[in-house]
């Protein structure tokens, strides 16, 4: 059971295009697991589309697989979402990495797009549903709450077999959603201890279902910066991260260098996780780039020399 890092945009934070592909041929080269774009679809600051970045990567990389940290498919058809990840799968034979969640709720597309904030988690369970349905089944008849299908079907279908279905959120529904139709966990701002006992929580719903989670499919993320936390790209991070999720920053973001970044690695991976998405701070064509070189070359040949995951008990 071996960690793994991916890299992540959440705001885009380069000056061109030829700064963004700089730094996708660069994880493509140097050895990232992933590329993983979170999901805004109303927001002041610039954020990529998820499918359609992912589409573009696809076509650009060989290797890297990749997917979108997360989608919430309440604000999404969820026949075009499976449409969209079958076709993307289909084109990068096989690297796709699907995750969704419900959104959070002081997200601005509820309001902006007159969804009820309530119906979020009901509306997130039907769609899996369906989805999941529509990438294995010949024809898909479906009459819940907020979704109804006929006889529907997409064609092609996604190269794998079982396309992989990341789930985020901590809360006893989301819980309980990853027991239901997860193939991993995703955690969203969970500190290693909180992701614990959710890895835990997940363990007895799957075990009670008859069903089971791989152990290496658990996942963390955090924002990085190879320097102090007192320079202005981590003081504005820190503040951006504080205002969006009312939590301390240092929750969310490592400032320093190699031994603070695989400090934060090594506590998550004691906590059953084995998956991380990591985040450059800084903005512009150069800096994300430098960031990430950084990463690659400082952390990611010690990822062997740390303690193996730990799953954690399940009672």
């Amino acid at each position: 059971m071996g960690l793994a890092i991916g890299l992540g945009l959440m705001e885009y934070p380069f000056a061109s295009a030829a700064g963004f592909w700089r730094w996708v041929d660069l994880c493509e080269q140097a050895g990232a697991d992933s590329l993983w774009q979170t999901d805004r679809l109303i927001s002041r600051a610039p954020v990529l589309e998820c499918l359609t970045m992912l589409a573009a990567v696809a076509g650009r990389t060989r290797r890297l697989k990749f997917g979108m940290n997360v989608l919430s498919l309440a604000q999404r058809d969820p026949v075009l979402v499976a449409k969209q990840c079958a076709t993307i799968d289909v084109l990068s034979d096989g690297r796709l990495l699907p995750a969704f969640g419900i959104g959070s709720p002081l997200a601005p597309e509820w309001a902006a797009m007159g969804i009820d904030t309530a119906t979020r988690g009901r509306r997130t369970d039907e769609a899996l549903e369906v989805i999941t349905r529509l990438w294995r089944e010949e024809r898909v008849d479906f009459a819940g709450r907020h979704l109804r299908l006929t006889a529907a079907s997409i064609a092609p279908r996604p190269v794998q077999a079982a396309l992989p279905v990341w789930i985020g959120g901590s809360s006893p529904a989301a819980i309980r959603r990853t027991a239901r139709f997860g193939t991993g966990w995703q955690a969203g701002g969970e500190t290693p201890e909180e992701a614990a006992e959710v890895i835990a929580a997940i363990r007895r719903e799957t075990a009670a279902l008859g069903r089971r989670i791989d152990e290496d499919h658990y996942g963390a993320g955090f924002a990085f910066w190879f320097g102090q936390p007192e320079e202005a790209p981590v003081q504005q991070a820190m503040a951006a991260y504080r205002a969006r999720t009312g939590r301390d920053p240092g929750r969310g973001i490592v400032a320093g260098g190699a031994e603070e970044i695989l400090a934060r690695i090594a506590a998550y991976a004691g906590a059953g996780v084995s998956k991380f998405i990591l985040r450059p701070v800084g903005s512009g064509d150069e800096a994300p780039l430098a960031q990430t070189r950084l990463l690659l070359e400082q952390v990611l040949p010690r990822l062997g020399g740390l303690p193996p995951p730990q799953p954690p008990a399940s009672h």
